[in-house]
């Protein structure tokens, strides 16, 4: 108690002798609640609005002594402010009884004819402005950005709660947020400066990144890929602004009409300039649109601030509040320069107005702006090192220079705190908790190995039975140039053990050149992927699926051994070098064999195939971004396409390989964003073999039968249905994110997602490839006369967590076994 008060003494300190704030509720006679009101420091541009239930908290570094509340078809109301710190107001306004001549007055939804506010928006779109930098030939800027990560909403109770018992001394540096009025404290900070030059009729960009300081939990690159991902840039004058994987409608598109209200509100001038100001709030419910104001210049119609808050009833999980704010410094009718970007986010489990959560805050302060400088082409192809042990060392002179904002009390305090919680055992415990789930991996630090991966500890398949496995990985840290991975597994049935063992070894990090090998001896399903495996560490999850349709027992002993050489000689650009040998065999001969004609065997058949390959394999993913510099990155976005080419080469005679054959595959995968309506994914797989090779090598149909919903496979069929050595496949699968939900009043509530899904395949076996395999015990069938073809329709985010898909076949149903129809799911936290 003696601690709580001690604290709470602190903030009291700290509210006299600071900021202007002002908490409360705007409500009509009749004491309902008015959202999307004005709230604004009087003679100041500085102000908010009401959320969904007419709640507000607004501050200000200066001093001021009245607040401005206003809304369409209400009475403005000015209320004293009688200290600087003023929570708890409960304001009412009464309906305005007059109206203004040459004014319409309006309430809920805003007519779309008349309205002034529209008018404005109009001109805007007009003068469309792009980043004030490209009406240079060329430009150089300063970027300061801050990356801040906070525990919220903390009062009395958490503090004394068990979870934080001997952890009181976190909470002796609180603040409050300016944007929510929530306590919270500092947890995660990573500050970056960096140079930006650019040269547009070059057109090339090139960003020397000078220092990096990082505190709290950059050593975790799970959640350093994280917060790269959460904050993407983006333009508010695009007419769809992606956060957490989804498309939110900018109130500046062009399709805002059909989406916001607009209301002109007021206007005054800022920083000499005049300027109109319009509040924008969304028209329906459950969508991904935002709530805010914006001032607009009265010639130029160059936005000079906007701010934007996702509206609690959008259809996104996990994330209470997300608010935006960006300042632009207008210097001409054709020129506005961005000053400065602020985001927050407030991930909650709940998006009640008292739970707790974590707040993800990202700063970023554009200055020091030069034009016209010309640089030759070389400046801009000689890329400076982002992992140059000197960005992440500089020193307290440096960093005092390069920030373009300071850090305040409580970001300054995160440094020696998180370094003080380290050596905290608890928590240490509650961190390498949320480590465990989060990667999968038991940290071992004094031996510098992580045991796991944990969720592949259980495992059962009709060759194996119960299986058991356990694995460990070396790990010195994120940066590793080297790694070795092995495991042991334990079938309970067959009563065999099974292994696998990787090395990777990173030779050169400029090019990438890593060398790898390793070998596996296992059960796999190989009747799931077009591509031959060469993973001598992981196994598909129908290998080893707890819950199947049908008899799961088309399974093969694999035996494999690989090494290879890869290297990243273009950024996004891999090539791959790699050699194979394999040993195939069936699991279980009685239920399914890879038996062929074999002229040299005493029986003439074989039942096991050993073959060597040698592959060539190129690998282009535009827009990937990665995290990291060691033998193993993390990846940080999953929005760019994957192109690949690979051939490979059987070899026979060499080290008693069987087959002589090539094979040719491409594929390519392209997620979209179709505006509002959602995401589009696409993959397209094509491939030949040439030669004559048995029923192992052949290309199977990818089949599923699992209860899981797995992306690149047929929901409808099952493992070896359809066996190729000519083959194409397309998918095609859409993601609405509650779209077409949010529009029937029944289910909007729910929050719920639709998906479709699209499959398609059509592929061919030669006669000479049919009669080698003739003494398998499963017939070579391809879908040749006609495309075999599927479709689904799912609904995602059922509980938050939950997907289910209602899968057809549109054709082949008189195939032995044929399964018309299918229900699958999965299990995933997603925004």
């Amino acid at each position: 108690m003696k601690r709580f008060l001690a604290v709470f003494f602190l903030l009291t300190s700290l509210t006299i002798f600071s900021q202007t704030k002002v908490d409360g509720i705007v409500l009509d006679e009749s004491g309902e609640p008015i959202a999307f009101a004005n709230i604004i420091f009087k003679n100041s541009s500085e102000g908010t609005i009401t959320n969904d239930n007419g709640r507000f908290y607004l501050e200000s570094d200066d001093t001021y002594e009245t607040i401005t509340v206003t809304f369409i078809g209400y009475e403005s109301k000015e209320i004293n402010l009688p200290q600087k710190v003023n929570y708890g107001l409960e304001i009412v306004l009464n309906e305005s009884m007059e109206q203004l001549k040459e004014v319409i007055v309006y309430t809920g939804k805003q007519s779309k004819k008349d309205n002034p506010a529209i008018d404005i928006l109009r001109k805007i779109w007009a003068k469309k402005r792009e980043n004030g930098v490209s009406k240079f030939k060329q430009y150089k800027y300063d970027k300061y950005e801050k990356v801040e990560f906070d525990l919220n909403t903390i009062d009395s109770a958490l503090i004394q709660s068990k979870l934080f018992r001997g952890l009181e001394f976190m909470f002796e540096d609180l603040d409050t947020s300016r944007i929510t009025g929530k306590t919270y404290l500092p947890i995660f900070l990573n500050e970056t400066f960096s140079k930006v030059y650019g040269d547009n009729i070059l057109n090339r960009e090139k960003e020397d990144v000078l220092g990096n300081k990082s505190s709290g939990f950059e050593g975790n690159q799970a959640i350093t890929a994280f917060v790269e991902d959460l904050y993407s840039d983006y333009d508010i004058y695009d007419n769809y602004l992606r956060f957490f994987d989804k498309s939110f409608t900018s109130p500046l598109s062009k399709t805002g009409i059909d989406t916001y209200n607009y209301v002109l509100s007021d206007s005054t001038y800022i920083d000499d300039k005049w300027c109109y100001n319009i509040i924008y709030y969304p028209r329906r419910k459950n969508e991904l649109t935002f709530k805010g104001d914006f001032w607009v210049n009265d010639t130029t119609f160059a936005i000079k601030k906007i701010n934007m808050q996702v509206t609690k009833s959008a259809n996104i999980n996990w994330v209470k509040e997300i608010y935006i704010e960006q300042d632009f410094d207008v210097v001409n009718d054709s020129v506005f320069l961005l000053k400065r970007d602020y985001m927050l986010s407030d991930f909650a489990f709940s998006k009640k107005e008292k739970s707790r959560g974590v707040y993800g805050k990202r700063t970023t302060v554009f200055d020091n702006y030069e034009f016209d400088l010309s640089r030759p082409e070389s400046f801009y192809k000689a890329e400076s090192d982002p992992y140059d042990p000197r960005v992440f060392s500089q020193d307290t002179t440096f960093w005092k220079n390069a920030r373009l904002e300071n850090l305040s009390d409580d970001e300054s305090g995160i440094f020696q705190l998180l370094d003080t919680l380290k050596t905290v055992p608890k928590f240490r415990t509650y961190y390498d908790i949320v480590s465990i789930l989060g990667s999968g991996y038991i940290e071992i630090d004094k031996w510098n190995i992580d045991i796991g991966d944990v969720y592949s500890t259980f495992g059962y398949n009709d060759a194996e039975g119960m299986r058991l496995r356990a694995g460990a990985r070396t790990y010195f840290g994120q940066n590793d140039t080297w790694r070795l991975e092995g495991y042991m597994a334990y079938g309970f049935g067959d009563h065999k053990f099974k292994h696998g063992l990787s090395g990777k070894f990173l030779l050169d990090r400029k090019t990438r050149l890593i060398l790898s090998g390793g070998n596996r001896r296992d059960i796999e399903q190989l009747g799931l992927s077009l591509t031959s495996t060469n993973d001598v560490l992981g196994r598909s999850i129908a290998s080893s699926s707890l819950v199947t349709v049908g008899s799961n027992d088309r399974l093969t002993n694999i035996n494999l051994s690989t090494l290879g050489l890869e290297m990243e000689p273009v950024k996004n650009f891999r090539i791959r070098l790699g050699s194979s040998l394999r040993t195939l065999s069936s699991a279980l001969p009685d239920a399914f064999n890879l038996d062929y004609v074999d002229a040299g065997s005493p029986t003439g058949i074989s039942s096991e195939v050993k073959q060597f390959d040698v592959s060539t394999t190129l690998i282009y993913t535009p827009g990937k971004r990665t995290i990291g510099y060691g033998v193993e990155r993390a990846n940080i976005n999953d929005d760019h396409s994957t192109v690949v080419l690979n051939y490979t080469k059987g070899i026979s005679g060499f080290l008693e390989s069987d087959f002589d054959y090539e094979r040719l595959q491409f594929s390519y995968k392209q997620p979209w964003q179709i505006g509002g309506f959602g995401r589009l994914t696409t993959s397209v797989e094509l491939g030949k073999t040439f030669g004559e090779v048995p029923l192992s090598l052949l290309s199977v149909i990818p089949g599923n039968q699992t209860l899981f919903s797995l992306y690149n496979v047929f929901p409808n069929l099952d493992f070896y249905e359809f066996v190729t050595d000519t083959y194409a496949t397309v998918h095609l699968e859409h993601n609405f994110n509650g779209r077409l939900f949010s529009r029937i009043p029944f289910l909007r509530k729910f929050n719920l997602r639709e998906i479709v899904g699209l499959r398609g395949a059509w592929g061919q076996i030669s006669d000479g490839n049919i009669a080698l395999s003739a003494p398998a015990n499963i017939p070579l069938m391809a879908p040749e006369d006609q495309i075999y073809w599927e479709y689904s329709f799912g609904v995602g985010n059922i509980f938050k967590i939950l997907r289910i898909d209602f899968n057809f076949r549109g054709n082949y149903l008189d195939n032995p076994d044929a399964r018309p129809f299918g229900i699958t799911g999965t299990f995933g936290f997603n925004f």
